[in-house]
């Protein structure tokens, strides 16, 4: 992960089901209101499990890279079978890519053994879901804890992007284990699926920014260290200065990714309203059907009863003839 395309590739995976999860929660939000429920991950249309088969391929890939496509010996050991100090960081980013690989390979378990199950109970659906929450949890957990405690300099430019990319990681975090216990929580899902989103663009941002020597900043230089390209800046006020410009480069993007989100929110309910007035008119039709056949249903009974009196009534004449 310590080069341009370790950080823009797996910033863009993020992207990418940070956008699939926004899209979904809106649409089920817009079209469900009433019976809305959050989903751990969801179905595409042509390939159910496309989002799980990404996450899987995309994880694996990335440990692949880190552990033997990447490292000059393609293998991450030294001669004594030791992990030496340049490759740490590899060990640190398969870490976090091992941990999503678990979340997906057993949220995909889960769901086909939900499968072979005769009966659809809602509680064994609900807490299937719930352990795979859970397991999302710890792989953010995971991922915070690497970048918290990263290898890597914590005092640079790079140092101060892995601090603010904490911030949005523990978004995640939380708005994932509050959604075990609240699935039905629109704000909730909306929020964690922007934050998803949010960390894939300043991955990406990261990519660029530390990897182009056109846009580091004023009085900083790549220099190489222990095998890979870090941002050193000539003295402690280009350093400060450096970090001040990723805070702000951080807040406008924060910004930028929340006007994103609710015009996002805007575009969809445009193209999903004629879905939704459909919808409501096939309930009210419904509904008036089933009040006729109701109304139907107690005339019938009430001509039954009268004929049932009718007959009553002529049981004695017939008894005298």
């Amino acid at each position: 992960m310590g080069t341009f395309v370790g950080h823009v590739a797996p910033g863009f995976g993020f992207v990418l089901i940070g956008l699939w999860h926004l899209y979904n929660n809106i649409k089920l939000h817009i079209l469900h209101p009433n019976s809305y429920t959050s989903s751990p991950w969801f179905r595409a249309p042509f390939a159910k499990y496309l989002e799980l088969y990404l996450i899987i391929g995309g994880s694996s890939l990335s440990i692949a890279m880190e552990l033997f496509i990447g490292p000059v010996k393609h293998q991450p050991f030294d001669h004594d079978g030791t992990i030496p100090s340049n490759h740490l960081h590899n060990f640190e980013h398969s870490s976090i890519s091992l941990s999503f690989l678990i979340y997906a390979t057993l949220a995909l378990l889960l769901d086909r053994n939900g499968l072979k199950v005769e009966e659809n109970i809602e509680e064994a659906k609900s807490s299937r879901d719930g352990i795979t929450q859970m397991l999302a949890a710890l792989a953010f957990c995971q991922q915070f804890l690497m970048f918290h405690l990263h290898s890597s300099d914590h005092m640079g430019v790079e140092g101060q992007y892995h601090l603010l990319l904490q911030i949005v990681i523990f978004v995640s975090i939380a708005t994932t284990l509050i959604g075990i216990a609240l699935p039905r929580s629109f704000t909730l899902s909306f929020v964690r699926s922007l934050s998803i989103f949010f960390q894939g663009i300043w991955l990406m941002v990261m990519g660029f920014m530390l990897w182009t020597p056109q846009l580091i900043p004023k009085g900083c230089h790549m220099n190489m260290e222990e095998g890979h390209y870090v941002v050193r800046c000539n003295d402690d006020h280009t350093l400060h200065r450096a970090k001040s410009l990723v805070n702000l480069e951080f807040s406008w993007f924060v910004s930028g990714v929340a006007m994103f989100g609710a015009f996002f929110y805007l575009a969809l309910e445009k193209k999903f309203i004629g879905n939704v007035k459909y919808y409501r008119a096939l309930e009210e039709v419904a509904e008036v059907e089933e009040m006729e056949d109701v109304e139907s249903q107690k005339n019938v009974r009430g001509e039954f009863q009268s004929l049932i009196q009718t007959g009553k009534g002529l049981q004695p004449v017939d008894m005298e003839r």
